[in-house]
């Protein structure tokens, strides 16, 4: 079987808590080189990992002969580069969401993709979750069937939470300082002083409303419908139309000791709802309900579990992208498809400005 030989760029929390551990387990794929501009940490994460070379910078990484794709978890206005740097050099790359900050820089990275004749995977990890992907099955297969009737409405509640799940996986430090990065690629329109709420905004919803687009197979076929938000940009409502189903999407913070997380997909008779874990809680995909409501039968609610029972979305999203590159079917989450968000987004976050 052929092995691909990965380079990574970044060593900050994602790099070596979650997607280093998890590429560097897979027997297809062999971690050849590393990139980190913080010498005495680069050292440090290339020993833990054996990982034979290390450069500094990421284009010296692109440019080994012996690195056939990258991957990258780097700060926003860092990793979209990289990304594009890669795919004109023709390199296959898996990144961190969001894509980009600004439509237009998506646009150049979908540019770049055509350019140098590489793809991108973007690491939308919600979507290589078992219980997603049965719940996925099950919602073409009644819209099908028609059995439960028309499915009429869609909501997403993320109230977030604790995230990190105590996650024990050794974290290498060191006192070096933070080196600087390229100036971020904001949006035009985009007022300073509303930078941070929008990309507080964009890095985390932009899960769930890719999320509801997948459940919908809604594409490009979407609308911002209403954009309530409270003044910090953070809390409140955004309905959408997904291809002709209303779509709501509830956004919040709470002191909540674990995780707040749900999307309800419901017909006219049943309902399908699936509960996410933490995001960094490993081997513990998400729990999904059927309710079936036919009229003159017995009302039934299912616990549905699927097959691959014991998995974690982030060591699946990582064998996804080392399978499909090395087999050159599509990406389920591309870089095209990704665009489709950012725009989302932008509009979004408009409306609620008001520009």
């Amino acid at each position: 079987m052929p092995t691909l030989r990965l380079g990574y760029v970044g060593c900050g929390f994602m790099a070596q808590r979650v997607h280093l551990p998890n590429f560097s387990s897979i027997p297809d794929c062999e971690l050849v080189a590393l990139a980190e501009l913080r010498p005495e940490l680069g050292g440090k994460v290339q020993r833990r990992y054996g990982i034979p070379r290390l450069y500094r910078t990421h284009q010296e990484l692109i440019a080994d002969p012996a690195v056939d794709a990258l991957a990258v978890s780097a700060a926003f206005s860092a990793q979209a580069e990289v990304a594009a740097d890669a795919l004109h050099a023709g390199k296959c790359v898996f990144m961190e969401k969001p894509m980009a900050l600004s439509v237009e820089q998506g646009e150049e990275i979908v540019a770049a993709e055509r350019e140098g004749g590489a793809r991108l995977m973007v690491g939308y990890m919600k979507r290589y979750d078992a219980g997603n992907e049965l719940v996925r099955r099950y919602v073409r297969q009644f819209r099908a069937s028609g059995e439960l009737g028309r499915l009429q409405y869609v909501r997403n509640h993320g109230f977030l939470g604790d995230w990190v799940a105590n996650i024990d996986v050794p974290l290498e430090q060191t006192d070096e300082p933070t080196p600087p990065m390229a100036p971020a690629r904001w949006p035009g329109w985009l007022p300073e002083a509303q930078r941070g709420a929008y990309a507080d905004l964009l890095q985390q919803y932009t899960h769930n409303v890719n999320l509801m687009r997948w459940f919908t197979d809604a594409e490009d076929d979407v609308r911002v419908k209403v954009v309530d938000l409270d003044p910090d940009g953070q809390h409140g409502v955004v309905i959408l139309d997904l291809a002709g189903t209303r779509g709501v999407l509830e956004t919040g913070r709470v002191s909540y000791y674990r995780w707040d997380e749900h999307t309800q997909l419901y017909f006219q008779h049943g309902w399908l709802h699936t509960w996410a874990p933490p995001l960094l809680l490993r081997q513990a995909p998400a729990e999904v309900e059927l309710w079936r409501g036919m009229a003159h039968e017995e009302q039934q609610t299912t616990r549905l579990i699927p097959k691959l029972a014991w998995t974690w979305a982030y060591k699946r999203e990582a064998e996804a992208f080392v399978r499909r590159t090395l087999d050159g079917e599509p990406y389920e989450s591309s870089a095209a498809d990704t665009l489709i968000d950012v725009r989302l987004f932008e509009e979004i976050f408009r409306r609620h400005l008001g520009i």
